[in-house]
Order: C-alpha cells, then sequence, then structure tokens
C-alpha cells in the first residue's frame, strides 16, 4: 500500500510539473480592462453610540479603547490603570486595504485627513505657570501606520507602539510620526516634530512642526493632511489647526517611492505609546481614500476552429494533455494489481478477519493532535534556514504555519540530545501528551506533535512579540511594572504545573513569552525524562529543580543582566554578585539602573530577595512555588535569608562546565 501512495504522488506531481511547463512556470498578467478599485472610510466621529459599527469597523489592539464621553479613540487606555507609563496600543481598520499592484510594482494613491490631540497626565509633572510647550514634557507620540498584520503591537516609549524588537527585516511597515519626545539616539531634531518612518524607527526624513506654526503639545485639537501619488510617487503632508483652511504651506513634499515597504494588501490605522513621561493620544476624526489599480480578468477568444487549427500545426509537440492521460492509465493499472494482489494475500489467509470501520468522532479545531512529518516539514518550509527563530544544545526551534493558517512555533529535538541523555523516547512522548492537556492562561498552549523516523517534533501557538529575552536585553528597557507583572506570571504557570504534578524542566528568560496584550507565558518545556529513575521521583526533582531555576530567572529580570557561567575576566557571576551584595546590605545596587527613578526600590530588592530565596539548598529552606506565588501576590514577609552564602549552593557538570536546573536539583 505505501508503494501504491508513492506511484500516486509520483505521478500527481509529474501531472502538475507538465502543466507548470506548458504555462512558462509563469504568473500571467490578466489581459482585462484596467479599472481603478476605491476604498473610502469615513469616521467623522468615534462615538459607538452613534456609531454602532465602530466596534467591527475598528479593531483596538493594546491600551487602546474607545472614549465614547470624548468621541474619539484614546492611547493608552486610562479607565482603570493608574499608572499609564510604558504602554502601547493601536488601532486599525479591522480589513485589509490594497495598497499596491503587485503585477505592476505601483504602489496605490491614497489620502487621508484626521483630527487630533494630545493630554498631558498626571504622570507628567509640569510647572503650572510655564505652557506645556516650554515644559518640554509629553510622551511619547502619535504615528499614522500602515503595516502587514493586524495582531502586532509594536514597544512602548520611543518605539511608539509601531515596531518591536520582533520585527524582522521583511516587516513592512509604513508610519507618519507625530513625535513629541526628543529621542536624539533615533536621530529626532527635537521635541516638536514629524517623522516619515519606513520600516524602521529612525526616520528617514524629519521635520520640525514648529516651522509650520504647530506644537503638538500646547492641547489644542490638530488636523493632519497626508496625500500620496501612486504613479508620480510623490508624498505630501499637511499639518495645522483644526477649522482652519487648507495649509498653503507642506510641512514636507517630495519625491518618496513606497513600493519597497508595501504588500498588495495592508491595514491602516494609528499606534501611540507613553514612556517614563504620558500624555493621552486622542484621535477624535478620521477620512482615509485609496485607489489601487487593477486588471479585471475577461473570458478568452478561443473557439473550436483555431483549437483545431493550433493542434494540427504542433503535431512536433507532445500534447500536455496526452502525457496526463498516459499517466492516469498507468496509475488506474498500478491500483488494480494491487487490488488484485491484496486479494490473493486474503485468499492465503483465511483466518483474516475484516473488522468494520472505526468511525471517528470530530476533533475540537485547538485540541492538541499528531502531525505527520510532511505536515512538519510544509509548515516550516522543509526546516529552511529562514524559518529558524533559535537554537540550543537541545533544539532548533522554526517558524511555521499550519494548514489553518495558524502560525506555530516548531521545536525539533536533535538526534544527538536524545540519543546522549539516555532519554526514554516512550516517555518522553507520554510527557508531551500530559503537557498538551494543560491549560492556563500563562502557559504557551500545545499545538501538537509528530513522532517519526526518530524524531521528537513540539509545535506550540507562536507569539508575535516574542520571548522576554529581546525586550530585556534588547536595545530598549523593560519598566518595572512590566518585569513585576512577568515575574508573577511566571510564578503563577509554575505554580498551576506544579500542582497538576508536572514540572517544566527548562524555566529560563527565552521560554518565556510575551502575548499581543504583554501578558507573560511560560513554554518551550524541558521534556527530559531518564529512563533510569521512576516518574514520580522525576518529577519531584524536576519541580525543585524548577524553583531554582526561576530564582536565577527572577534576579535577571531585576538586574537586567543575563547570567554567565563563564564569566569574563574580573566580572562576577550573577548569584555571586546577588548573594555578595546580601552580605553587604547592599541589594539595591543589583537593581537594574537603566529603569532609573521610575522603579520602586523597596519592591525590588524584596522581588530580588525572594529569587535569592529560590536558590537556598534544598533542605536549607527552598520554597514551593505555591509559597513563592504568594509571597509574590502579597505583603506576606519574606524568610529571612542566611547571613552568608550556603556553601556547594550548586554543582557545576563536569562535561559541559554548565549546571543545568535537572541536575542541580538531583544533587542536593
Amino acid at each position: 500500500m505505501a508503494r501504491y501512495n508513492l506511484l500516486l504522488i509520483v505521478f500527481i506531481l509529474l501531472a502538475e510539473d507538465q502543466i507548470l511547463v506548458d504555462s512558462g512556470n509563469k504568473i500571467k498578467k490578466p489581459n482585462g480592462p484596467e479599472i481603478n478599485v476605491t476604498k473610502q472610510l469615513y469616521f467623522p466621529e468615534m462615538k459607538p453610540s452613534n456609531y454602532g459599527r465602530i466596534h467591527d469597523d475598528i479593531k483596538l489592539l493594546g491600551s487602546a479603547i474607545f472614549s465614547d464621553e470624548k468621541g474619539c479613540i484614546q492611547i493608552p487606555d486610562v479607565s482603570q490603570k493608574l499608572d499609564i507609563r510604558h504602554l502601547a496600543g493601536r488601532a486599525l481598520y479591522s480589513s485589509p486595504i490594497r495598497l499596491f499592484d503587485p503585477f505592476t510594482e505601483t504602489p496605490a494613491s491614497f489620502e487621508t485627513t484626521f483630527t487630533f490631540q494630545f493630554n498631558l497626565t498626571l504622570n507628567s509633572t509640569i510647572n503650572k505657570t510655564s505652557s506645556a510647550r516650554e515644559s518640554g514634557v509629553g510622551g511619547s507620540g502619535l504615528t499614522f501606520v500602515i503595516v502587514p498584520d493586524e495582531f502586532t503591537v509594536g514597544r512602548p516609549g520611543p518605539w511608539l507602539g509601531m515596531l518591536n524588537d520582533v520585527c524582522d527585516d521583511d516587516y513592512k511597515t509604513v508610519g507618519i510620526e507625530f513625535d513629541t519626545r526628543w529621542n536624539p539616539e533615533f536621530g529626532d531634531p527635537n521635541d516638536n516634530h514629524v517623522g516619515i518612518n519606513l520600516a524602521s524607527i529612525v526616520s528617514t526624513n524629519t521635520i520640525n512642526a514648529s516651522d509650520v506654526g504647530v506644537y503638538l503639545k500646547d492641547g489644542s485639537v490638530h488636523r493632519a493632511w497626508i496625500k500620496y501619488d501612486g504613479q508620480s510617487r510623490l508624498l505630501d503632508i499637511r499639518l495645522g489647526p483644526d477649522g482652519h483652511a487648507y495649509p498653503s504651506k507642506p510641512v514636507f513634499s517630495g519625491d518618496l517611492d513606497l513600493s519597497p515597504f508595501l504588500k498588495e494588501y495592508m491595514f491602516v490605522g494609528f499606534s501611540a505609546s507613553t514612556g517614563n513621561l504620558t500624555q493621552i493620544h486622542n484621535v477624535l476624526s478620521w477620512n482615509f481614500t485609496a485607489t489601487s489599480q487593477a486588471v479585471l480578468r475577461v473570458p478568452g477568444t478561443e473557439t473550436c476552429e483555431s483549437k483545431i487549427i493550433q493542434n494540427g500545426n504542433a503535431h512536433n509537440k507532445t500534447p500536455s494533455s496526452f502525457l496526463i492521460f498516459v499517466a492516469m492509465v498507468v496509475l488506474v493499472l498500478v491500483v488494480l494489481v494491487n487490488l488484485y494482489c491484496n486479494a490473493k494475500r486474503q485468499e492465503e489467509s483465511p483466518e483474516a478477519v475484516l473488522l468494520p470501520e472505526k468511525k471517528r468522532r470530530p476533533r475540537p479545531p485547538n485540541k492538541p493532535r499528531s502531525f505527520t512529518m510532511g505536515e512538519v516539514q510544509s509548515a516550516t518550509r522543509c526546516f529552511g534556514q529562514s524559518q529558524e527563530l533559535g537554537s540550543d544544545s537541545r533544539s532548533v526551534t522554526y517558524k511555521g504555519t499550519i494548514s489553518n493558517g495558524c502560525p506555530v512555533a516548531v521545536k525539533r529535538f536533535s538526534t544527538q540530545f536524545l540519543n546522549s541523555q539516555g532519554l526514554d523516547r516512550r516517555r518522553v512522548s507520554k510527557e508531551i501528551s500530559a503537557i498538551s492537556r494543560v491549560r492556563h492562561p500563562n502557559l504557551v498552549p500545545v499545538r501538537g506533535w509528530c513522532y517519526d523516523h526518530r524524531e521528537i517534533i513540539v509545535l506550540y501557538d507562536y507569539l508575535q512579540n516574542g520571548s522576554l529575552d529581546k525586550w530585556l536585553f534588547g536595545v530598549g528597557v523593560l519598566p518595572w511594572t512590566r518585569r513585576l507583572k512577568v515575574v508573577r506570571d511566571v510564578a503563577e504557570a509554575l505554580s498551576y504545573l506544579h500542582s497538576k504534578q508536572l514540572a517544566h524542566k527548562n524555566v529560563k528568560t527565552s521560554s518565556v513569552f510575551l502575548d499581543v496584550s504583554f501578558r507573560a507565558v511560560l513554554g518551550d518545556f524541558g521534556f527530559v525524562l531518564d529512563s533510569s529513575e521512576s516518574r514520580l521521583f522525576e518529577s519531584a526533582v524536576s519541580q525543585k529543580a524548577d524553583v531554582f531555576d526561576f530564582g536565577i530567572f527572577v534576579l535577571e529580570v531585576v538586574a537586567g543582566r543575563r547570567r554567565k557561567w563563564r564569566s569574563d575576566p574580573g566580572e562576577m557571576d550573577l548569584l555571586d554578585l546577588a548573594w555578595a551584595k546580601h552580605e553587604t546590605d547592599e541589594k539595591a545596587t543589583v537593581v537594574d539602573r537603566r529603569m532609573g527613578s521610575v522603579v520602586n526600590p523597596e519592591q525590588a530588592v524584596r522581588v530580588l530577595e525572594i529569587g535569592l530565596l529560590c536558590t537556598l539548598n534544598e533542605n536549607k529552606g527552598r520554597p514551593a512555588m505555591e509559597e513563592v506565588g504568594e509571597l509574590l501576590g502579597s505583603d506576606k514577609p519574606v524568610p529571612e535569608l542566611p547571613a552568608t552564602r550556603p556553601v556547594s549552593l550548586f554543582p557545576y557538570s563536569s562535561t559541559t562546565g554548565l549546571c543545568t536546573g535537572y541536575s542541580c536539583a538531583r544533587f542536593k
């Protein structure tokens, strides 16, 4: 039967290949008349009560809300938040708009006008005797964006919610920013400028808004006019007070080719953010019109007579239909021979009993399932290098898209790792199955698995905002409120796992991911099972190792630096440093200084102490995750730490020089 399936695939591929050859292997441009496709949006105000479909037409992401009181879109959401620093949000039209013609490679022409207003908040302390323009506060700005998807939210602060560290070079985006913060590292001229951003947070052009008499932070309502001519590649931006005449002087007018930064269909809307200083970004009205070229497909002019003439003149060519016919005849013969052979086998084995086919129950769409190797290869483009997200000594992780269109992260364990650890593959499979049944808001769902040709592959839901380490150790600075929330989220996830007699076995910053609302979710499970130990013993040991690894994770989050097992000369290991500062009562110096004055020092030191508590020896006070969660979620006093660091806190591996979570806990 396997032979029959293989032959079937071969003949189908041959037939498809012949069709591709005959068509020249090209996507031909339709030969119909050219037309203009126009899309128009009209939102005179943003009150959901007066415009009932606005919730369906505009999609809000991150910290963005509709304010019915002011009749506008507000970023950030101030309704239930006391601290609105370091927040980002987006408001996008919910359907994609055609902005690029792939046949002529011509961008669409579009016009948009919108009114907006910036309101300073209590977080931005200003001198009441000075104007907002003189105070130099405000954070951070509003951007009109054209983006390729409707679910990514960029980083807060100077990133304006437009881009984040996960957005690679292929993330096509266009932005017109109205920025009220001066960030010299991004080439900003001042704190009152307009910038043109092309797939980068660094503006290709920046213009001082003061040159046209506009001060973005003065609290008044401003109107922006943006017009782009796709045929001539001309961009025109004008800015002025709302209610006044169309400005005669443009903010910017010049050549700009947007085609390298556009896909055929894109999403349009707004993004905004706050940083250490805050302001409310209000979008009060919005009109948008786009016109793109398209070509209609019309029926061909072929007739039966023309086909007969063409076939008569092409007697020297082998028709593609004839090859397909030959392939089908051979296929039918193969099927008949296969049926005959099966019938002969059944006659020779009279004891064979035909069982009725088992009825398959419908499977819930999101229920984890087994994937074939072919499905995994198709999802990851045969594990292409361009799809690779990261790797370590255990596995390589790829980005993929399964047949229903859902993006997934595919973790492929290396054969060398599986063979070298003396692992029981059957037990690993059972562990994966057990984890896949667990559901918690702070755990990445397991989408499925694949066991084929001694391979072990796990598929997770893919999260666009990426892993925590890219945010924690990247270019920007993750604020303390976010870090504290991440620590609590991970503690809840581990506590829940341990309550189910399971363990994570791979707790580290690269195993923690951020969803679209920047909630921390724990994924990238270890799934290591030693065949020499009982499952109960292994689970208990791994849970204690999870606590130790969580302690290291907390230290990295608070300090904003990685733990280096083999430190550079003169640089102390992070765990050694934290204990040394504890002994001299200088733990506050371990806290990441890049967070500035927005950090709560007492709270940060308390979390640091909880992290050190988790690194104690098992028999010297190391808590369970349930107790750790209680300490992080309440004002309960932290148990007193030893005055000095315990001896033999962790053993090093003789082969790698490292102490893995499993080996650390196993020998304590």
